[in-house]
């Protein structure tokens, strides 16, 4: 190398180094004195046990104590988080990241094609529509406009068959009780009155008369956030007549169930009804709305297995079920004699966990492989034509399409794959890219690698871990280590725009595919469930533990995260081994676990939880590990951030706020306990993106001030 060249170099590194500012965390941040929670007197006997509950009164979310309650907490946390000396550029780096369009895949709905845009910052993505290749594209809905601050979101839309009219729903700050609005597709001209009180629902078009959906009653006692919601029904609204007006379908005092769903195959012969009492197993009823006066014929009548109608050809149902077959497979039957006995295997079960669509005239088994995407498409006589070739190992979703589709479009992620939008082929199976992702991220600098530890029975559990390239196994580096485990549900891989700014800062990030989940089938699910749920921690304590041994993090430099089942995670987690980790996120938690089952829909969860009421056997097991109940005087607990949101009407924010009420009565040492409260937001859902920004900043200035970790800019 030449005199020059090297000094070029050296003058290079410099300013490249010059250019980048090192904050370091504040050495001391000043905390204001927790609020003086009151508690009450109240105590509750479980089987001769008494319990006592001094933070019921937080369970009512519209009391002025209540929200004077809100203020004085958020106060605390504002001004801890505001102190942090790397909050803002977090803030701003997370804006840039942000900053890109975003598009989903297009779909057709008679002379139209749609898709969603979001230019970059937008609140909500808009619906965009175009006629014909060479058509002008125009907005069709924008949910931008639909409040002032973002927090009212397009929270589900569908077309009638011909694509004339369409019927959306709208959420309003979060809320799971929706609006729903009908217009015209041609002149967005309003059809009808809006309806009201619709919550857990779809929209199924029946010709241009009119839609099914579902709803329960609004709550008689306590708030509609948080008031117990029970029966779920099904109602069929004709068109220009009042919702007063509609006609109960299935459900109410007759057949009270607690989950109910209607939609139409796609030649709209059949109505198909789903009917469950819990988040698990159903049951499953038909009618052939080709024949007037049709009964509703009972398919399968208990709750102990999952079934859904995937297609039909005629008579003849494509039917998804789990029954005999713990990783589900694909069966028919002709629907003259519908009921189980009558079912022949299709696709049978694999060691592969089965999630079907259709499309094009094909089947498309999407399987869960160590919990990445296994596409196979098969015929109508279920003979297998090939694996369809994914871009790399991660998740691919959206193998569904209408009949005589002759395409199809999915996406693909990865936890350093961007979302990338294929079109595929269905006759050559072919993929070409569509739309690539415009996040400003290198994959090439980044590694996700599967590995698969012990948990304390023996189990092996997967997880991913995803770092930097050549990252140093020292112990040093920050991580987040984050889980769910439960209701069926898998964590597969995806890329997240916010975790960008752990991984540029040298942190691993690491997702456990514990048990209670769905990513090994029914039995995978069961074993994290009511007196197995104990299996779901110790599996996620497990993780810690490795990444711990293996060199990737110390407890010092450790953060859990996890929301609303995975809240209860985190919860359990730092309650039952405090010492291991430093940082606990867990947001929108179900913490709580003898008095879950008395909100909204929570009796529904009681298939994976149990309830404190079942017998002494069950009472005993949820108080062991409730967080609430299970948090000591004078324990020093990680440092904590709660999140939860004022109009959260599914886990009912009344958890979070009696945990962290307990929390800062009995922690000891120097680490914060704080609980961060949004207003007009919900669970998640139509989050508007400003607002989920601020809430990703906050997280990471949190877990790298309590780290130690310095941040870079």
């Amino acid at each position: 190398m030449n005199r020059n060249f090297k000094l070029i170099v050296l003058a290079t590194f410099v300013t490249a180094c010059q250019n980048q500012k090192v904050i370091q965390p504040a050495e001391e941040i000043s905390l204001l004195p927790y609020p003086a929670t009151e508690k009450g007197d109240i105590t509750d006997d479980y089987f001769g046990t008494l319990v006592p509950d001094p933070y019921r009164w937080l369970e009512n979310d519209t009391a002025a104590d209540t929200k004077a309650w809100v203020d004085e907490e958020n106060k605390v946390t504002n001004a801890y988080l505001e102190q942090i000396p790397f909050r803002d550029a977090i803030y701003k780096r997370l804006e840039k990241l942000w900053d890109y369009e975003k598009f989903s895949a297009p779909f057709e709905e008679g002379d139209y094609t749609y898709f969603y845009k979001n230019d970059g910052l937008q609140n909500q993505s808009v619906l965009y529509r175009q006629k014909g290749a060479d058509g002008d594209v125009e907005v069709f809905l924008d949910p931008n406009s639909f409040s002032e601050d973002g927090t009212t979101s397009l929270a589900g839309i569908a077309f009638s068959r011909d694509g004339s009219l369409v019927a959306y729903q709208l959420s309003e700050g979060g809320s799971d009780w929706r609006k729903v609005v009908v217009i015209r597709a041609e002149d967005k001209s309003a059809v009808g009155d809006t309806l009201v009180d619709v919550k857990f629902s779809g929209l199924a078009w029946r010709g241009n008369e009119g839609f099914y959906y579902s709803s329960y009653d609004k709550p008689v006692e306590g708030s509609t956030l948080s008031g117990i919601t029970d029966q779920h029904k099904l109602f069929f609204h004709q068109l220009d007549t009042p919702q007063s007006e509609d006609t109960l379908v299935f459900g109410g005092p007759s057949t009270p169930r607690r989950y109910i769903g209607g939609y139409l195959t796609e030649d709209e012969r059949f109505l198909v009804i789903t009917a469950a009492n819990a988040t698990s197993g159903g049951e499953l009823y038909i009618q052939d709305l080709s024949k007037s006066g049709s009964p509703i014929i009972n398919v399968v009548d208990n709750f102990e297995k999952d079934h859904s109608i995937i297609d039909n050809d005629g008579g003849k149902l494509f039917i998804y079920t789990n029954l005999d077959a713990p990783n589900g497979k694909i069966v028919t039957v002709d629907a003259s004699s519908p009921t189980p006995e009558n079912w022949t295997d299709l696709i049978p079960e694999t060691e592969n966990v089965l999630n079907p669509g259709t499309g094009g005239g094909k089947i498309f088994a999407n399987y869960l492989k160590d919990a990445t995407s296994l596409v196979q498409q098969f015929d109508r006589n279920g003979k297998l034509e090939r694996t369809v070739e994914l871009p790399d190992v991660g998740s691919a979703g959206g193998f569904g399409a209408k009949a005589e589709d002759k395409e199809l479009y999915y996406s693909f992620t990865s936890y350093v794959y961007p979302p990338t939008i294929f079109k595929y082929d269905i006759v050559t199976g072919k993929s070409d890219l569509y739309k690539a992702s415009g996040v400003d991220f290198d994959p090439r600098k980044y590694e996700s690698k599967q590995v698969f530890y012990t948990s304390k029975d023996g189990t092996k559990v997967p997880m991913i871990i995803t770092h930097k390239k050549g990252l140093v196994l020292d112990g040093s580096n920050p991580t987040l280590l984050y889980g769910y485990g439960g209701f069926n549900i898998s964590l597969t891989p995806s890329f997240s725009t916010s975790n960008i700014v752990l991984l540029e800062q040298g942190g691993v990030y690491a997702v456990a595919n514990l048990r209670g989940g769905g990513e090994y089938g029914e039995k995978w699910h069961l074993a994290g469930t009511k007196l197995h749920k104990q299996n779901v921690f110790d599996d996620f304590i497990a993780a810690a533990e490795y990444l711990i041994e293996e060199g990737y993090t110390a407890p010092e430099k450790l953060g859990i995260a996890g929301g609303s089942n995975g809240g209860l995670l985190v919860g359990a987690a730092m309650t039952q081994r405090p010492e291991l980790f430093k940082v606990a996120l867990p947001a929108v938690g179900v913490l709580d676990m003898l008095r879950y089952h008395k909100f909204t829909a929570g009796a529904g969860w009681a298939y994976d939880y149990g309830t404190a009421a079942d017998d002494p056997e069950m009472f005993n097991y949820l108080h062991t590990y409730s967080p609430y109940h299970a948090l000591e005087a004078g324990t020093a607990y990680p440092a904590t951030m709660v999140t939860t949101a004022d109009h959260d009407d599914r886990v009912v924010p009344a958890h979070s706020f009696k945990f962290a009420a307990r929390l800062q009565e009995y922690h000891t040492g120097p680490n914060p306990v704080l609980i961060r409260i949004e207003t007009k937001a919900g669970h998640g859902a139509g989050k508007p993106t400003a607002m989920v920004i601020a809430e990703q900043a906050d997280k990471w200035a949190f877990l790298f001030q309590n780290t130690g970790t310095a941040y870079t800019e």
